[in-house]
């Protein structure tokens, strides 16, 4: 028996859309010959839809969607499908509006076979926020040619007591489906990509060690179909895979939408491609990038371009996503700008193919200057004055962008974020962050991995000393410890949460040091909060860490 892995890249709310997108998928599906399909979690709507979901017109059009759905779907081809499903009982219950659900269409009608019992509140998740627990998940079994399939959603799959140390939830609902007799185990997932370190594994890398270890516990299979493409910051990598006791049927694909045919009768003995982290942190950004301007219908892309390595390497990343004559970068010298700074811009401009502009501030800082003469006078030249140059660029970007209808990048990296080494309506103007998930020393090992096969990023922009260059002969190190150490120090503080007298012991640096470091953080939450989405490749992204904004807490 054929079975379909329909990994596709939904919209948010955009039902006839997605719609579209499942027909081509199925049809091609029936082509190859499966006598089932099975797509991803919350399909049908789009995941992660939020607040939409309190929305009565939004739940309306969801619901008409599966029955069109439904009625287009070849009649003698089975197809899972994620989607919602109203909780009748939460008005006599208590409980919350809506369940997180699986449809079998079949025979031009859907029918829910399945809920969700495990719902994450961690991170970028809030399933709880809208949606009713499912208690008796052996009940999630349906029957399709003869096969008892045990289905779950997602988190489901994520409780298994031999794999984690640590559980979140005290039921564990494959071992329940496992128990009650199936056949076959299917997952639909719209499970976010990310690296648990800078030198740790993938995502991807972690679900296909766990589903491996469900598997061999029970000597079951599972067919795991995963979401693919971006939603604003979160990346979704797909990787859908069949694994087994003994390994995969195929070698997963991913950030790609594809239709995966699974023989059931056939062994199944491949094991992963083994794929570098740079890589997939390349993947992940390009597709960020690529499907923020698809998503918000921006055709184009511009970015200021500073001679240095943050903006070299996310322009870079522009012309991977968009192509070269989609994106602009516009250079913007002042008084205190190298020589090389423009040249550096001038030569990556050349190198990616890009249109580039130059338009010189030093009239704006000029007229500023005069304007704020009175104001000013008596006071020593410094950080008003410095940052005033930041937020003429971020002015002229805007314009630009406003006038063209183009996606404003901002080019800063994770070090520069966690510690407010950046200007707020200045260099942090922008649409989207891609590599504000990249620390510094990651923004570099991309740099040189993406000349590869030749200097696409200048040389000089990757070996050149770090600089604002908002006064004379400024360097980063003038505020700053070198990015090779600072990275270590926050590395432990921001993605580890470790203490820090913990961080100070475990790196031999001294305790005040690192406590300056941890209080620049934390008084820095300010900026983040107000940053633009930042294009997530760790596990421990701005967009799921909830600090306060307002706090006096800079302790351990």
């Amino acid at each position: 028996m054929k079975v379909a892995l329909c990994q596709i890249d939904p919209t948010v709310g955009d039902f006839d859309g997605n719609r579209r997108r499942m027909l081509r998928a199925v049809a091609d599906a029936r082509r190859a010959g499966a006598r089932l399909a099975v797509f991803s979690e919350l399909v049908v709507c789009g995941y992660p839809a939020e607040d939409l979901l309190l929305r009565r017109g939004f739940l309306d059009a969801h619901d008409r969607t599966i029955a069109d759905l439904a009625a287009q779907l070849p009649p003698d081809l089975p197809v899972l499908i994620g989607c919602l499903e109203r909780n009748e009982d939460a008005a006599r219950t208590g409980g919350r509006p809506l369940r997180n659900a699986v449809a079998l269409c079949e025979d031009g009608l859907a029918r829910v076979v399945a809920r969700k019992t495990l719902l994450p509140t961690y991170d970028v998740f809030d399933e709880a926020r809208y949606f009713e627990p499912w208690s008796a998940p052996e009940t999630n079994v349906v029957e399709v040619a003869g096969l008892r399939i045990g289905v779950t959603i997602c988190e489901d799959a994520w409780n298994d007591h031999e794999f984690f140390e640590a559980r979140h939830y005290p039921i564990d609902p494959v071992e329940r489906l496992a128990g009650a007799g199936v056949d076959l185990l299917v997952n639909l997932s719209a499970s976010p990509w990310n690296r648990r370190r800078p030198d740790g594994e993938g995502k991807h890398e972690l679900r296909l060690r766990m589903l491996r270890s469900v598997c061999r516990r029970h000597g079951l299979r599972m067919l795991f179909v995963n979401q693919v493409g971006g939603n604003v910051g979160i990346q979704f990598d797909g990787g859908s895979a069949a694994i087994g006791p003994d390994g995969l049927a195929a070698d997963p694909v991913m950030f790609a939408e594809t239709v995966q045919i699974v023989d059931l009768d056939a062994p199944w003995i491949a094991e992963p491609r083994q794929r570098p982290l740079v890589e997939l942190q390349h993947r992940a950004i390009v597709q960020g990038i690529e499907a923020y301007s698809r998503k918000f219908g921006l055709g184009s892309a511009v970015l200021g371009l500073s001679g240095g390595i943050d903006s070299a390497l996310t322009a870079a990343l522009a012309v991977d996503a968009l192509g070269a004559d989609r994106v602009t970068g516009i250079a913007m010298p002042s008084s205190h700008s190298s020589e090389h700074s423009l040249t550096d811009a001038r030569e990556l401009a050349r190198n990616l193919g890009i249109t580039f502009h130059v338009l010189p501030i030093q009239p704006l800082q000029e007229a500023f200057g005069a304007t704020l003469a009175d104001l000013f006078e008596g006071t020593e030249s410094g950080t008003a004055e410095e940052n005033l140059q930041s937020r003429a660029r971020g002015t002229l970007l805007m314009a630009f962008a406003n006038k063209f209808g183009a996606m404003l990048l901002t080019t800063g990296n994770k070090s520069e974020a966690a510690v407010g080494y950046c200007t707020l309506y200045g260099d942090t103007n922008g649409a989207l962050a891609p590599i504000a998930d990249l620390w510094k020393t990651e923004v570099w090992a991309m740099a040189r991995w993406m000349n590869r096969d030749g200097v696409r990023i200048p040389v000089a922009s990757i070996e050149k000393p770090p600089s604002a260059e908002l006064r004379p002969d400024q360097l980063d190190t003038d505020t700053l410890p070198p990015y090779e150490e600072l990275d270590r120090v926050l590395v432990e503080l921001v993605e580890d949460e470790r203490p820090v007298g913990e961080v100070a012991e475990r790196l031999g640096l001294p305790r005040d040091h690192v406590q300056r470091i941890f209080r620049m953080v934390m008084t820095a939450e300010f900026k983040r909060f107000q940053f633009a989405p930042t294009v997530r490749v760790s596990e421990r992204c701005w967009g799921g860490r909830r600090y306060p904004v307002s706090h006096r807490f800079a302790g351990e």
